[in-house]
């Protein structure tokens, strides 16, 4: 693969409303599809849209890290208010990242699940991190660890504010989630979250190639805003 050559970054800066990183992450989590995440790195920016999401909210969520209220150095950023991100390590080798929403003491976080990159410049960066040569939209960024490495995201990022543009990783303004057909349905490898494991808290875009998985045993429902 051809190495990158450094890109500037694109246009001002267009932020989202405090309201949507201050609201729960049920009500967040929907609102986050169509936006866009930008990814800073020694090559330029690599912008992408946010495709598919998962809430975990509160307390009582047993899904949720923060389930009954547990306080550990890995879960401590979840209490925090929203607007920063929480990135953890599943399996030993995959990074996953999630937008902190809620306020101060409320464990609140959204998964993101799937981005597709915005222009032809994007996907090829994201194919250089991700070392990749399918062509399947979902084999590069379609999926929580996937979308990590495509934007060479780790644990350093926990703690990153995404509401700040000269951070590496933050959040702007894309596509009005109002206007794009979404569904929801359950989310996704949580069986030991018993009763909360149907709850229908994944969010995603009909349709969509970059969507994680196809869950065929609990077909999605419509999803209006």
């Amino acid at each position: 693969m051809q190495p990158l050559t450094p890109r500037p970054a694109q246009g001002a800066f267009r932020p989202l409303p405090p309201s949507l990183f201050a609201s729960t992450a049920l009500e967040a989590s929907p609102r986050l599809l169509g936006q866009t995440l930008v990814r800073r790195t020694e090559f330029g920016e690599i912008r992408s849209r946010i495709i598919e999401t998962e809430s975990y909210g509160g307390i009582e969520d047993k899904g949720s890290h923060a389930y009954g209220g547990r306080r550990t150095p890995r879960t401590e950023i979840m209490f925090g208010a929203g607007g920063t991100a929480y990135v953890y390590l599943i399996y030993g080798m995959y990074h996953c990242l999630n937008v902190v929403t809620g306020s101060q003491d409320d464990p609140q976080a959204v998964l993101i699940r799937a981005v597709e990159p915005l222009t032809e410049e994007d996907e090829r960066r994201m194919r250089f991190f991700r070392k990749i040569k399918s062509k399947k939209a979902s084999d590069l960024s379609g999926g929580p660890g996937k979308l990590c490495r495509a934007l060479d995201v780790d644990k350093s990022f926990n703690g990153c504010r995404l509401t700040v543009p000269t951070s590496p990783l933050y959040l702007e303004a894309g596509d009005d989630p109002s206007s794009l057909e979404l569904l929801c349905g359950p989310r996704i490898n949580i069986d030991y979250a018993e009763e909360y494991a149907a709850k229908p808290w994944r969010f995603f875009v009909k349709d969509h190639p970059y969507v994680s998985v196809n869950d065929k045993a609990h077909p999605p429902k419509p999803f209006f805003l």
